[in-house]
């Protein structure tokens, strides 16, 4: 088997990963759920049955219309591209609609924009295609769902009949979305502490498996765990991360070949987790290399820095990003006051301009449906479907910036000045698109030549001068030719260059007591005044017998002793004793224990652990 050796292989592997054939453009539903309507359409709204005053606003604040002891469904005629708002004189409440423009091309399916939409845990069945339908006229390419292991197979080798997730993925694919799945916990019978990996990797085989084969031609990508790095999601090591990702990898592909094998998730950028990943040669074994974050815009350089360092070359996938804001006043409600929907709604294109432009291939903006963690407020529809300003925001982002690919950010006098150019494909038509905004109360930003066209951030179109006069409200500016070659551009962050390797079948596991991880280091606790046995397990995802050789190292002062020859059946799970002494090693000095295979046509498995001796008690 020949090494993959080419960014442009893995760009190859994932456009063949079942892309939606030929996109059509998204058509609105006949019953506008949510009171989204696109611009030139007739706009009617159903009002509370009770008869009362109300006033039409729209995102500034301008009455557009008052109507007087209105009920039922009420029409408006057209209403230009915007958020409004009916609102009552006294009431904490209001009804929204959002008009947002038509597309007037499919979105292409390598565009980079997405979101979580968790639809599986928040929406019943009769609402899915309904919520896809919003995300298709949204311009979003690929969006991500939720999955429990033990729904789908509640006993070992026992799989459930038909269940939501199988509905929110036949919804997502008749609306020519592409489905990113993922799954957060272990069945209890595969691991009594659920937040952790199953304790016999062969569960997480025959499921990755069996999943992917069901959802074959629907769900096109999968995530093997979310956010195993953070105590919620059960605080692994990056050595117990990339053993799940190996015995994952083989599930997946013997499902559904074709499908995007995604790297198990980071939710921080723990540089210690990250290396201990990296040093067990994960990379072969995922198409993606996949994240998470919720930092300040200008936090992100170091942070995609971070994770670019450990990527191997890999595309980043960016699968959960946002921003967000608090909520405020009526706990019933959990709404952001007017002023915090519009920081929300100004933050989607920051997010999106600014993980573009370090590098992401597909940034999932979290999240579509109304839910709270606190005081935090993370969506941008409310419960009824209807939208935030920041769903309005987020079709700009996928009309003005689909496909986009980032050309660098603007150099600029002004330390406030924030503008990020791409080139994207807007209405179908390949266009350079300038993002820009001010940290500061105002800026102004000379372009060399009047744009074609200019947008805020919600999409509604304005002047289209050459001085683009900035605020916290980010302008999308469709540049002239010739206006890109003459800005004064920082080029974008460069990938590293894609590293050579081959997955093999034989995966190894360490086991440890949770109670003995140091996970800021990603180590492993050990005495420092005896030899100690770590479980150590060796698997065959292949269907033929494999036999080979093991050597290990470790670090100066460490002793490191394992049974040098074995022979694995297909299938098999074999245990191993790995004995370990630091009785010499510098006390609280992490050291590394590695274990090299060869398996000859079975190829050449990894495990890397870190080991913390720890003076007894």
């Amino acid at each position: 088997m020949k090494s993959l050796l080419t960014l442009a292989t893995v760009l190859l592997a994932l456009a063949a990963a079942g892309a939606p054939g030929q996109r059509q453009l998204p058509k609105p539903r006949p019953d506008h759920p949510g009171n989204v309507f696109l611009a030139g359409e007739d706009i009617a709204v159903a009002l509370p049955i009770d008869r009362a005053d109300w006033r039409l606003v729209d995102y500034d604040g301008q009455v557009v219309k008052e109507l007087a002891n209105a009920a039922g469904k009420v029409a408006l005629g057209k209403l230009p591209v915007g958020f409004y708002r009916f609102e009552q004189a006294g009431a904490s409440n209001w009804i929204s609609l959002g008009v947002i423009a038509p597309l007037r091309a499919p979105t292409p399916t390598n565009s980079p924009i997405a979101l979580d939409v968790a639809m599986a845990w928040f929406y019943k069945e009769d609402k899915m295609d309904a919520v896809a339908n919003l995300c298709a006229l949204a311009g979003v390419n690929w969006v991500r769902d939720r999955l429990y292991w033990a729904e789908m197979e509640p006993r070992r080798g026992e799989w459930a009949g038909r269940k939501r997730y199988d509905a929110s993925a036949g919804a997502q694919a008749r609306a020519g979305l592409q489905s990113l799945q993922v799954i957060h916990a272990s069945p209890g019978w595969a691991n009594p502490n659920g937040k952790r990996f199953p304790l016999d990797l062969r569960d997480a085989h025959r499921f990755f498996e069996a999943m992917a084969k069901r959802w074959r031609g629907q769900v096109r990508a999968f995530e093997p765990w979310n956010e195993a790095d953070i105590p919620m999601f059960g605080w692994h090591t990056g050595a117990e991360m990339a053993s799940l990702q190996k015995a994952a990898y083989f599930g997946l592909k013997a499902g559904n070949s074709n499908i995007v094998a995604c790297l198990n998730v980071f939710a921080v950028h723990n540089t210690n987790q990250l290396a201990d990943l990296h040093a067990n040669e994960a990379w072969p074994y995922s198409d993606t290399y996949n994240l998470h974050h919720y930092e300040p815009f200008d936090n992100y350089p170091k942070l995609y820095a971070d994770h670019r360092a450990v990527s191997a070359g890999k595309p980043l996938w960016v699968t959960e990003c946002a921003l967000p804001v608090k909520w405020a006043g009526d706990e019933n409600l959990k709404e952001p006051t007017d002023a915090d929907l519009k920081v929300q709604a100004e933050r989607v294109a920051k997010t999106f301009a600014c993980s573009l432009h370090e590098g992401s291939a597909a940034t999932f903006y979290f999240l579509l449906p109304h839910y709270v963690e606190g005081q935090t407020q993370f969506g941008i529809l409310r419960p009824d479907l209807t939208p935030r300003p920041a769903f309005v925001a987020l079709a700009a982002v996928g009309r003005l910036l689909a496909d986009a690919k980032p050309l660098g950010r603007v150099q600029s006098g002004d330390a406030g000045v924030r503008a990020f150019l791409f080139h994207a494909r807007p209405e179908g038509e390949p266009r350079e698109v300038l993002v820009a905004w001010t940290t500061g109360a105002a800026a102004t930003l000379t372009l060399p030549a009047a744009p074609r066209a200019v947008f805020d951030h919600l999409g509604r179109a304005r002047d289209n001068a050459k001085e683009l006069h900035l605020s916290s409200a980010p302008l999308f500016a469709l540049l002239s030719p010739g206006g890109p070659e003459k800005l004064p551009l920082t080029p974008p962050p460069q990938p590293p260059p894609l590293l050579n390797g081959v997955p093999s079948p034989v995966v190894l596991q360490a086991l440890w007591p949770e109670e003995r991880l140091d996970l800021k280091l990603s180590a492993y606790q050990v005495s420092s005044a005896r030899a100690e046995r770590i479980q150590v397990f060796a698997y065959n995802f292949s269907p033929r017998p494999a036999r080979g050789t093991l050597t290990v190292t470790a670090s100066e002062g460490w002793t490191a002793t394992m049974p040098q020859e074995i022979e694995l059946v297909a299938d098999e799970r074999k245990e191993l004793s790995l004995s370990v002494d630091g009785r010499k090693a510098a006390v609280a000095q992490a050291a590394t224990v590695r274990i090299e295979g060869n398996f000859e046509e079975a190829g050449k498995p990894v495990l890397s652990l870190r080991l913390l001796p720890m003076a007894p008690p």
